[in-house]
């Protein structure tokens, strides 16, 4: 299927989110893979791939390379593939003194975006279906959601700064630049060039809720229909670090200390929160409790009736006793950092964990096409 032929269908909807992590971009494909399985059972064809399936395909960070490489055909194991092969390359530490700008050198990062999408543009007809990826304009200090929806406002041929004219590969490192991991991306959009940062630095890490505006809201010029049996979104995260302080002292609350845990902190009640809405707004099917005191809003009535959209969300909590639940003894979830590439099979591991969330029967009321 194209992006026009989406634009042009009648009926069901699908969005696909994925949160961004770094490396632990593999927890996320391991409920990928499962959810592609399912599918590709369900549509009887065995070049199925999840760009078949969903409408639109949201990112931020690893997760816009996922969506990215994702909406162009690549299955699900070929991404991890690509995630394994180029994880050495990606992550190489930065000299002494260039580590006082990023940790890690952009030369195979940028050089592995490049190998997967060439020079193809966000206009480009290799992509297969709508994809949003997100980052933060440092330049104007404003988050940006892309799309390739040629209908958008920014989008428009006859604009010289047109956003379809910008390369996949730029737009996805632009998304994934962390700060202190890696240096900013530069960007030319007609005449003016733009400084980015990582999308995680702005209110969506988790880009779930976003998503369904971008896909409802009339400005976005999508304007598709809602309701628990016209739109599916389905959220696949990399792991909720939850970062507790224990036995904390004031004096301990230094510049230092503000410095380092604040960022954190926002990104991940950032995250919390948009998984919050789609709950609240959406008919949630699958996922974990969001605190002790909501649980975890399946089935449950929400400030509007009905529902807007049919939810799934697929996450893991990343500590000890969370992990002891799980059964994953013998995997430390303190160690899995976004640059921890020495664990990559134990990543993997609580990727096909989550996997075994996915069950064929949550997808029955949105079969593929």
């Amino acid at each position: 299927m194209s992006v026009p032929d989406i634009l042009a269908r009648r009926g069901q909807r699908r969005i696909l989110s994925i949160d961004g992590g770094g490396i632990r971009g593999l927890v996320a494909l391991g409920a990928l893979k499962v959810i592609e399985t399912v599918l590709t059972n369900k549509s009887g064809k065995e070049n199925f791939r999840l760009a078949d399936y969903f409408d639109l395909i949201a990112g931020t960070s690893t997760g816009a390379v996922i969506a990215a490489g994702l909406s162009i055909g690549l299955s699900v194991d070929e991404i991890r593939t690509l995630y394994i092969a180029n994880a050495a390359a990606i992550f190489t530490r930065s000299g002494a003194f260039q580590r006082l700008r990023s940790k890690f050198k952009t030369e195979g990062f940028t050089r592995t975006l490049q190998n997967i999408f060439g020079e193809e543009t966000l206009g480009s007809d290799r992509l297969r279906t709508l994809v949003l990826l997100v980052m933060q304009n440092a330049t104007t200090d404003s988050p940006w959601l892309i799309t390739n929806n040629p209908l958008a406002k920014y989008n428009q041929r006859s604009l010289p700064d047109c956003n379809l004219d910008i390369p996949i590969w730029k737009l996805v490192r632009a998304s994934a630049a962390a700060p202190t991991f890696f240096a900013p991306e530069e960007v030319n959009i007609g005449d003016q060039r733009f400084t980015f940062i990582d999308g995680a630095m702005t209110p969506y890490n988790n880009p779930s809720f976003q998503a369904f505006l971008i896909a409802t809201l009339g400005p976005y010029r999508l304007s598709w229909p809602t309701g628990i049996d016209k739109l599916l979104l389905v959220s696949v995260g990399t792991g909720n670090v939850p970062h507790a302080a224990v036995n904390i002292r004031v004096k301990d609350m230094n510049l230092l200390y503000f410095a380092k845990t604040v960022p954190l902190v926002q990104l991940g009640a950032a995250s919390v929160e948009q998984d919050l809405l789609c709950r609240a707004f959406g008919w949630c099917r699958v996922g974990e409790p969001i605190d002790s005191e909501i649980g975890d809003l399946i089935d449950t009535p929400g400030p509007v009736d009905p529902k807007l959209f049919t939810y799934m969300r697929y996450n893991l909590t990343l500590t000890p006793k969370a992990f002891a639940a799980y059964g994953l003894t013998n995997i430390d979830p303190d160690a899995l950092g976004l640059d921890a590439i020495t664990y990559m099979t134990q990543l993997t591991e609580a990727g096909e964990y989550l996997g075994r969330q996915v069950r064929d029967e949550q997808f029955s009321n949105f079969p593929p096409l």
